[in-house]
């Protein structure tokens, strides 16, 4: 059994031993989406090596008093962040008039509750990968802005965030207009995170032009 395997089984059956509605008893014990669990398999867990936070077919109750079931709820220190996986069919090619409505008002009444949704299409799950793990580590960056090695001074920690609320590499010059330090200040805390494995150079082979977290 990989290791994914028996974390993954681990988190099911805690979610499960956890559960006493039987709604999402139910759901749970039918197993999650092909989707969701490629989502988990590719995305999540090479990137983040945990479960910790995260619930499947998580229930919430709308202002219409429907009960709605998110694919994946992320809910660190009383956060609501919630990742939807959209497959091609069901969410695009096959909705008809009614469904497409229904999506609508189940994103907007989610948002109204606070949830933060990030949706991701299944064919990018496949398809791009290393972007879909960048798009997790910014979406795990807004709710864990304290989650940030010890050892770290307070400019290097504040570079992570940035790097973490950004979608693609840094420069320097960013660094620097950031934290509003020289170049050369900028360039040193950026070799230094290379250095302890946090960041690692994106472009650039006698000159790092652009770094990127490491995943």
């Amino acid at each position: 059994m990989s290791k994914f395997d028996q974390k993954y089984e681990e988190w099911l059956q805690t979610n499960l031993a956890e559960e006493q509605n039987h709604r999402r008893r139910e759901l749970l014990e039918n197993g999650l989406g092909f989707g969701t669990l490629e989502f988990l398999r590719s995305i999540w867990f090479p990137t983040v090596g945990n479960f910790d936070h995260l619930y499947p077919e998580w229930e919430v109750r709308d202002f219409n008093n429907r009960y709605r079931y998110l694919d994946l709820a992320y809910m660190p220190l009383g956060a609501k962040g919630c990742i939807e996986i959209q497959g091609y069919g069901p969410h695009a090619r096959d909705l008809d008039v009614t469904r497409f409505k229904d999506l609508c008002w189940r994103h907007s009444l989610l948002a109204l509750e606070g949830w933060t949704i990030l949706p991701i299409a299944f064919l990018s799950i496949k398809e791009e990968p290393k972007q879909c793990q960048q798009l997790i580590l910014a979406f795990i960056g807004k709710f864990l802005s304290n989650d940030i090695p010890l050892n770290l001074s307070w400019l290097e920690s504040e570079v992570v965030r940035f790097a973490r609320r950004l979608l693609r590499p840094i420069t320097p010059l960013e660094v620097a207009n950031h934290l509003r330090i020289s170049d050369r200040h900028a360039r040193r805390i950026l070799h230094k995170l290379v250095k302890l494995q946090i960041l690692c150079i994106a472009s650039g082979k006698e000159r790092a032009r652009t770094y990127v977290l490491k995943i």
